[in-house]
């Protein structure tokens, strides 16, 4: 069997407080964090095939078979163990597009799939195969917690299901429950995780024990004020409302607050829990080719691209747009290793007005590099986290909702394979990620695969209410910036 490289796997017995604020927050479905993808495929996917390299690929990766258990009161982040009623079948389901099987009929088939809530209770992820896509084609729709892994995380994940050889074997069958079972009866030999039922004492002792050796002078400060709250109520509000006070800060700072204008679109207001996705492309060898003329970054070119969509629907709808309030992702990853969070947005405002391609490139590409050089270390992401933890859920989410509402569009730009892939005899054709529009107005994320670099446009149609004339738009601004 032709394998992919064996990658380290780095998951802990814990969330980070980065993973914890994401799975939190998420109780909010406006702000659900988790990204899914559309896999097209030519060709059908083998079942029983696809089964059984699932079933491998879980029983390498202990934490597809494991479940999130809260730490007590937040003294720890949330657990993860394995989960003794795990069941395959659940998280695998296969799917008939009625005919014709268009790609408009897709796109609105995984808009629903999206909005399908993972069960919290279970593993958190879930994949459906897709038939009768128009063309001899299939798709598999597949989503991943965010407090699982972050997009280029994901993408090492899927080389556990992808194959180089469409003429692969399946992989040898596996007694993946006995598999589970053992991981069971471990964690309760070892008493790790935290459970609830292994008993209230248990885990209180393990909760505090954790926070003992993570930070023990931040369980000495709170553990102190929580004790004299009870005798004091107003050091209580002043304290809460403290830590509020740095919640926001930081919240500026990644949403840009402090720039020079306010921003934002008028047209993209409002904002609902609703998804549609629309998906554009473009040749990747032409756009590396556009980037070097320029003497920019594939990067630029992808929000220069966005950018200009913005102002030419504005501009057919009559309306002015002083700046653009945008987003992108800066990965800070420095290992191989498959799962995991290592990433901070990084907010930037770019000029909403009718000026020259050219001129909208080059003022993009030297917002970016500043952008870039003051972000790099990641810390607001990981300062926002440890604030947000401390307060209630609620507070956290209104707060967080306030602030996505001052994001036009997020953008990311994730790297894929450069060579032909396929699942289980199907070859594919292309990605399109869902990422997270998390209270913005949209998401676009970017993923090159082969020699096509496709965005993916995942839309709160209450925000942008004409989706396809957003795509269209778009669409014509990249094909502007290749012809350059």
């Amino acid at each position: 069997m032709a394998e992919t490289r064996e990658r380290e796997m780095r998951f802990s017995d814990r969330m980070s407080d980065h993973e914890a604020l994401m799975w939190n927050i998420e109780k909010d479905p406006w702000l659900n964090p988790s990204g899914a993808a559309l896999t097209i495929l030519k060709g059908s996917v083998d079942e029983e095939h696809f089964r059984r390299t699932l079933r491998r690929a879980v029983a390498k990766m202990p934490r597809l078979y494991e479940r999130v258990v809260p730490g007590l009161g937040r003294l720890a982040p949330p657990a993860w163990v394995p989960d003794p009623e795990f069941d395959l079948d659940y998280h695998m389901r296969r799917l008939r597009l009625a005919k014709p099987g268009t790609d408009e009929q897709l796109f609105e088939l995984a808009a629903q799939l999206y909005q399908e809530p993972l069960d919290r209770t279970r593993p958190l992820w879930r994949f459906v195969v897709i038939d009768g896509l128009k063309g001899g084609r299939s798709a598999i729709w597949s989503i991943v917690h965010h407090a699982v892994s972050d997009g280029i995380g994901q993408l090492r994940m899927a080389e556990m299901y992808q194959q180089l050889d469409p003429n692969d074997p399946p992989p040898e069958d596996i007694d993946l429950d006995a598999i589970v079972a053992a991981a069971v009866e471990a964690h309760h030999s070892k008493q790790l995780g935290g459970d609830l039922t292994d008993g209230f004492a248990t885990t209180v002792g393990q909760s505090v024990a954790h926070l003992v050796r993570r930070e023990l002078g931040v369980v000495r400060r709170v553990a102190g004020e929580v004790v004299i709250w009870p005798a004091d109520p107003q050091r209580a509000r002043d304290t809460i409302e403290g830590a509020l006070g740095a919640l926001t800060s930081t919240l500026g700072a990644l949403t840009g607050s402090g720039n020079d204008v306010a921003g934002g679109s008028p047209l993209w207001k409002e904002r609902s829990r609703h998804r549609h996705l629309e998906h554009v492309a473009v040749p990747l060898d032409e756009l590396k080719a556009a980037a070097k003329r320029l003497g920019v970054t594939i990067n630029d070119l992808f929000l220069a691209g966005m950018t200009e969509g913005a102002v030419r629907y504005h501009a057919d709808r009559g309306v002015e747009v002083d700046a653009f309030n945008t987003s992108f992702v800066l990965s800070t990853r420095h290992d191989s290793a498959v799962g995991g969070n290592s990433f901070t947005p990084v907010p930037v405002q770019v000029p909403g007005g009718p000026i020259p391609l050219v001129e909208r490139i080059t003022d993009i590409h030297e917002r970016l590099a500043v952008k870039r050089e003051s972000m790099s270390t990641g810390g607001g992401m990981g300062a926002l986290s440890g604030v947000a933890n401390l307060l209630p859920t609620s507070v956290v989410t209104s707060a967080a909702r306030a602030a996505a509402a001052k994001i036009d569009f997020a953008t990311s730009n994730l790297r894929g394979a450069p060579f032909a892939l396929y699942v289980s005899g199907a070859r594919v054709l292309r990605i399109i990620s869902m990422g997270p529009v998390a209270g913005t107005a949209c998401n676009a994320t970017a993923l090159s695969y082969e020699n096509g670099f496709d965005i993916g446009l995942f839309i709160d149609p209450t925000a942008i209410d004409a989706p396809a004339d957003f795509r269209d738009a778009v669409q014509a601004a990249l094909d502007d910036i290749l012809a350059l």
